[in-house]
C-alpha cells in the first residue's frame, strides 16, 4: 500500500491513525520479532513526543550484542542494514543541554528504543518543533536507539526535512532528500559514534522496511509497510475514501 497524503485530512484523524499505527507496530513487534530478552510497549513518555512505541530490556540484561533466543521463540539480532542513505558523526555526541529528561516505565525495565511517528502538532509552530528536536536529542545523548517516521512533508521549521534538524545538533553535515521523495524516515543507532539509517520516499510510494536498533550493531527490521496497511484497513470507510480519491 503506498503512503497517503495525510494532509488531506484534519489533524484529529491523523491522530487517530498514529495512534493505532503505533499500537500495531508494538504488538507486530512483540509477536516474535524481537528477542525474547526484549518487549515493546506503546507509551505516553516523552512530553510533545506523543504516544512513542518503547522497546525496553528485561531486567539488568546488558551483555552486548547477544540478542539470540535460545528457547525457541522471538529472534536473533541483525546486524546493521544497508540503506539508501548513512550518515555517521565523526566523534562522541556528547549531551550539550543542561536540561535532562528522565524516561521511566513502571515495570523498571531499561528503555533501549523508541519509535516515534511525526504528527502534524509536531510541525505546527517553531516551539512545538523546537521541543520535538530536542526531545530527540536527548534520547541519543543517552544513548537510547531512536526511529522516527515522518509521514508529513517538509515544511517553514523543517525545509529540509526532520531528520536534517536533528542532525544538525550532531554533526556539520547536511543533508537534502532527493526532490521527488522528500518524506524521510531516519534510524540512529547510538554507538561511540553516532549512525543514521536514512531511507526516502513519498506520497504514493510503498513505505521502507526501517532498522530499529536495540544495541550498538543490532537492530531489528520494523515492517512498516504492512503494519500502515493493517491500521489503514481498519480506519473508517468515509476517511479512507478522502484519502484514496484521485
Amino acid at each position: 500500500m503506498p503512503m497517503h497524503d495525510w494532509t488531506r485530512v484534519e489533524a484529529g484523524i491523523f491522530h487517530a491513525f498514529h495512534h493505532d499505527w503505533l499500537t500495531e507496530i508494538s504488538r507486530t513487534l512483540n509477536r516474535g520479532l524481537l528477542p525474547t530478552e526484549y518487549y515493546s510497549l506503546p507509551e505516553q513518555v516523552t512530553g510533545r513526543f506523543g504516544p512513542d512505541v518503547l522497546t525496553l530490556q528485561v531486567g539488568d540484561n546488558s551483555d552486548g550484542l547477544n540478542g539470540h533466543d535460545d528457547s525457541g521463540g522471538g529472534t536473533a539480532l541483525m546486524a546493521r542494514p544497508r540503506t539508501r542513505f548513512v550518515m555517521e558523526s565523526e566523534e562522541a555526541f556528547y549531551v550539550r543541554r543542561q536540561k535532562s529528561i528522565v524516561i521511566r516505565h513502571v515495570s523498571g525495565d531499561r528503555v533501549v528504543a523508541v519509535i516515534e511517528i511525526v504528527s502534524p502538532g509536531n510541525k505546527s509552530g517553531l516551539q512545538p518543533f523546537r521541543d520535538f528536536v530536542n526531545k530527540a536529542c536527548q534520547l541519543l545523548e543517552r544513548s537510547i536507539h531512536l526511529l522516527i517516521v515522518d509521514p508529513f512533508p517538509p515544511t517553514p521549521r523543517d525545509p529540509k526535512g526532520v531528520h536534517t534538524a536533528i542532525w544538525e545538533f550532531i554533526q556539520d553535515a547536511p543533508f537534502s532528500p532527493p526532490a521527488d521523495e522528500p518524506l524521510i524516515f531516519s534510524s540512529y543507532e547510538c554507538d561511540i559514534v553516532t549512525r543514521a539509517y536514512l531511507e526516502t520516499t513519498a506520497v504514493g510510494k510503498p513505505l521502507p522496511e526501517m532498522p530499529l536498533f536495540l544495541e550498538p550493531g543490532g537492530c531489528v527490521m520494523v515492517p512498516l509497510e504492512e503494519t500502515y496497511t493493517t491500521t489503514f484497513e481498519a480506519m473508517p470507510r468515509r476517511w479512507r475514501s478522502v484519502l484514496v480519491a484521485d
